[in-house]
C-alpha cells in the first residue's frame, strides 16, 4: 500500500502518517528526514542536496525524487509506505508518478486531512514550546500546569515564529497556491480520500482506517 498524505500545514497529517505507518507496518517517509539522513551519511545525493540547501535554494524536483526513490527501493518498503511532505506541487507529483510507472508501480491512495483555515490558525497559534528542554504544549488542548511555564524544567514558554498568526497565514497562502491543486490532481486519478481533520485525532485515524481497510 503506497500512500501520499495531503493537508495544510498544521492539519495533523504528519501525526496521522505515523499512526498509519504503525498500524499497517509500513515506513513513514518524510522528505525532510531523508534529506537529513543523506547529508549526514555523506551520500552523493546528499552532497548534491546540500549544495542547494546551503545557498538557501529549494532542492530541484528531479533530485528530490531521486533521493525519494532511493529510499523507497529499500527492503522495508516492499510492502508499501506512507509519504509525508512530498509531493508538494503538481510537477513533483507528475515526476513521482512517471518514476513509479517505470518501476511498474503507482500510488494507491492520497489521503487528504481537511481542516478549515481558521481552525489551522487557532490550532497553530495556540502552540507553546519550551526553549530549554523542547517540551511542547497547547493553550487549549495541552496546557502547562502554570501559565507560560514548562512543567518539565520551569523555563518560560514561547510562541515560535512558525506558529505566529501572520506566519501561519503566509504558509496557508503558499499551500493554497502550490499544494492544494494536488487534491484535484489525485481526484482525477480516482485515488483521493478526504477525511475531516477538525475532529479529535483518534476519530481522524478511525476514518482513515475505514477508508484504507484492515
Amino acid at each position: 500500500m503506497k500512500i501520499v498524505m495531503l493537508g495544510a500545514p498544521g492539519a495533523g497529517k504528519g501525526t496521522q502518517a505515523k499512526m498509519i505507518a504503525e498500524k499497517y507496518g509500513i515506513p513513514h517517509i518524510s522528505t525532510g528526514d531523508i534529506f537529513r539522513a543523506n547529508m549526514k551519511e555523506g551520500t552523493e545525493l546528499g552532497k548534491k542536496a546540500r549544495e542547494y540547501m546551503d545557498q538557501g535554494l529549494l532542492v530541484p524536483d528531479d533530485l528530490t525524487v531521486k533521493i525519494l526513490l532511493d529510499r523507497v527501493e529499500k527492503d522495508d518498503c516492499k510492502g508499501g509506505y506512507v509519504l509525508d511532505g512530498f509531493p508538494r506541487t503538481i510537477p513533483q507529483a507528475k515526476v513521482l508518478d512517471e518514476a513509479l510507472v517505470q518501476q511498474g508501480e503507482t500510488i494507491d491512495a492520497a489521503v487528504n486531512v481537511d481542516v478549515p483555515d481558521e481552525n489551522i490558525v487557532r490550532r497553530m497559534s495556540g502552540r507553546r514550546a519550551c526553549p530549554g528542554c523542547g517540551a511542547t504544549y497547547h493553550v487549549e488542548h495541552i496546557p502547562p500546569k502554570n501559565p507560560d511555564e514548562c512543567d518539565v524544567c520551569g523555563e518560560k514558554l514561547i510562541l515560535r515564529d512558525d506558529d505566529k498568526p501572520d506566519t501561519v497565514q503566509n504558509r496557508l497562502k503558499v499551500y493554497h497556491e502550490q499544494t492544494r491543486p494536488l487534491i484535484d490532481y489525485y481526484t482525477e486519478k480516482g485515488i483521493l480520500k478526504t477525511v475531516d481533520g477538525a475532529v479529535h485525532m483518534k476519530d481522524v485515524f478511525s476514518a482513515i482506517v475505514t477508508i484504507l481497510g484492515d
